[in-house]
């Protein structure tokens, strides 16, 4: 009897223990997950307008200050899309607007009124994709963007109606104000947990966040 006793003890003390350092390991990646958006600054990176992809789980999150009429941004395009499949689970991308560009406030004004029809990624990839013909700087043409969403099926009515709405100017004066309190003076930008690549380009760029990644998934 007494060893039967002994041997339920035993084992609930293994299995309380087993509980008791799972849940630290759990405390503890939780932790590493929140610690960026946890610092007193992180809303000056990631507001809560701010478009996001990938894993709600991610603890590293890649901040791209972008301007759609840029051509530098629309090259880096592809870039960004290849690092959030590389790094796919682990990694989130944060979309800040830097209006540096004539008409760039009527094309982000366009991408915050696609949300309203669930077709902002695909909005943002098809103007950057066609923005040789709406962007060109020696003649652009905002408007030709009316006549370019259709394709993806924008119903232009609804859309024309919903960059009426005064959230919008809000969102746009957030990102430039947040975007001079950083000090972001070209697009693309991009901040790392809240880390400034060492340098312009991919391979500054993808270092930083092979350093975030490999230290935020230590464990």
């Amino acid at each position: 009897m007494k060893n039967n006793i002994y041997l339920f003890v035993g084992a609930t003390a293994l299995l309380l223990g087993v509980f008791i350092a799972g849940t630290g390991i759990y405390k503890r990646s939780q932790a590493q997950n929140y610690t960026f958006l946890a610092k007193e600054n992180s809303e000056v990176f990631v507001r809560e307008h701010s478009p996001r992809m990938g894993s709600e789980d991610a603890r590293v999150f890649l901040i791209e200050y972008l301007d759609p009429e840029c051509e530098s941004c629309r090259m880096f395009y592809p870039v960004v899309k290849k690092i959030m499949e590389e790094y796919s689970g682990k990694i989130q991308l944060v979309v800040r607007y830097a209006p540096f560009h004539r008409n760039s406030k009527h094309a982000i004004r366009v991408l915050e009124a696609t949300k309203e029809q669930g077709k902002y990624w695909e909005a943002l990839g098809f103007l950057f994709e066609n923005q040789p013909k709406w962007a060109d700087h020696h003649n652009p043409k905002p408007e030709m963007v009316y006549e370019l969403l259709p394709q993806i099926g924008i119903d232009i009515a609804k859309l024309k109606e919903d960059m009426k709405n005064p959230k919008i100017d809000k969102v746009i004066e957030q990102d430039y104000q947040d975007l001079k309190t950083l000090n972001v003076r070209g697009t693309p930008s991009f901040f790392v947990n809240g880390k400034k690549p060492e340098g312009f380009g991919y391979m500054p760029l993808k270092k930083l966040i092979e350093s975030e990644v490999a230290e935020a998934y230590k464990d």
